[in-house]
């Protein structure tokens, strides 16, 4: 059995399922030793709406994930998304006092970049560096040992709302797991799923869920943008529940069954059967229905992300194309559609660069659920396991007694 300090857990907190995937640590690589999922029933686009409900099944998907690996599982890295989710870029500058720059004043200048006025209800996730400038030349990755009179840093924030973080963490809790920390979920997917390549040269991270759409823009092997977008596989399953005047689970398995985003590749010879509400009869329809009903959505969400990139300046980033990953990136056509949208090559994202059982998460869905215990691994020797301050409103109570003190 491995020790407890070489296994790293990643728990995808969805809105359709919850995804616990325990890798374990053997050298430089990491093998995937379990898994466990179980139907999320307490989210919604992506935000903890029901505290119990979302502990059961954190509980059930560990258990799960415990019994295939054989241990016990007491520390996660959890995602996090939802529509409250915003990312911006920001800049800091700094003289350096000796003849090279040292860590510490690559510590202080992205300290300096990421001193920005962050209001009181919102919670910085992560400080992502993008680029070093040394005297004007840019584009540099470590400065460290460089000479250099003047240091700037380009750097990413994420933010979120303090109370969708804290109640990520305290359902983890509730369920007997420490949470080591939150973590983006279009980031983890990025690492699960990008190849390295694809980050230098620029691509576009889609991962789309069951509430959300994240996007994730990478270029010269750093995040540049993310963003966070309210709809899903869920909107999807709701448009074919009214379409088809059917329940919404049995919606939901047509969607998984025969749904399609491409409407003329089906014959019209093909038909579905769609139960009754209420008591009726069941109908039979044909397939092309289901292409006509998902197609525009598709569509239209692509189109509100590539909206996104327009006002973020990132159209021309991405010069090796798309890559969607997610569940609902299983649907028959998503590819064909973004390609048709964004004018870009796109593929499907599926986990990469993991062992062990790797049939078993080579698949879009698992992509965030593996780039969490990726992210665990890299970071694994900083953090040791090591709790972050879950008590997130004793912090910002500190900050502000903090200013208090200093206004006095």
């Amino acid at each position: 059995m491995p020790g407890q300090e070489e296994v790293i857990v990643g728990l995808d907190i969805g809105t359709t399922k919850i995804c616990a995937v325990v890798g374990e640590l053997s050298g430089s690589e990491i093998n995937i030793i379990g898994i466990g999922t179980h139907p999320s029933i307490g989210l919604r686009k992506g935000v903890v709406v029901n505290i119990e409900s979302t502990v059961q099944s954190i509980k059930k998907a560990v258990e799960d994930a415990e019994l295939m690996a054989g241990v016990e599982i007491s520390s996660v890295y959890a995602g996090i998304a939802g529509g409250h989710i915003t990312g911006f870029n920001s800049r800091g500058i700094i003289a350096i006092k000796g003849a090279e720059v040292t860590q510490h004043d690559v510590e202080r200048v992205i300290d300096a970049a990421r001193a920005v006025a962050i209001p009181m209800d919102r919670e910085v996730i992560h400080v992502l560096p993008q680029e070093f400038i040394v005297d004007d030349q840019a584009g540099i990755l470590d400065p460290v040992g460089m000479a250099a009179v003047r240091l700037e840093a380009k750097i990413h924030i994420v933010t979120g709302a303090v109370t969708s973080a804290h109640n990520i963490v305290k359902c983890a809790n509730r369920a007997g797991l420490d949470v080591c920390d939150i973590v983006l979920e279009s980031l983890a997917s990025g690492e699960a799923v990008l190849a390295e390549d694809e980050k230098e040269l620029g691509s576009a991270l889609i991962d789309l869920g069951g509430g959300t759409s994240d996007l994730a823009i990478f270029s010269n092997k750093n995040i540049k943008h993310t963003f966070v977008l309210a709809l899903g596989g869920n909107n999807l399953t709701n448009d074919i529940a009214i379409g088809l005047r059917a329940p919404l689970a049995e919606a939901e398995n047509i969607k998984k069954k025969y749904g399609t985003c491409v409407a003329k590749s089906i014959s019209p010879d093909e038909t579905i059967e769609v139960p009754g509400m209420g008591g009726r009869k069941p109908r039979k329809l044909s397939r092309q229905i289901l292409g006509e009903i998902l197609e525009p959505r598709m569509e239209e969400i692509f189109a509100l992300i590539q909206r996104e990139m327009y006002r973020a300046g990132m159209e021309n980033a991405m010069a090796s194309g798309i890559v969607v990953t997610g569940g609902s990136a299983l649907l028959d056509g998503v590819t064909e559609v973004a390609e048709s949208v964004f004018n870009l090559p796109t593929r499907l994202g599926k986990p990469r660069g993991i062992g062990g059982l790797v049939d078993v998460v080579n698949n879009p869905m698992y992509a965030t659920g593996v780039g969490l215990v990726l992210f665990g691994a890299q970071n694994q020797p900083e953090r040791k396991f090591r709790i972050r301050d879950t008590n997130i409103f004793n912090r910002v109570m500190l900050r502000m007694k903090k200013w208090f003190k200093d206004i006095v």
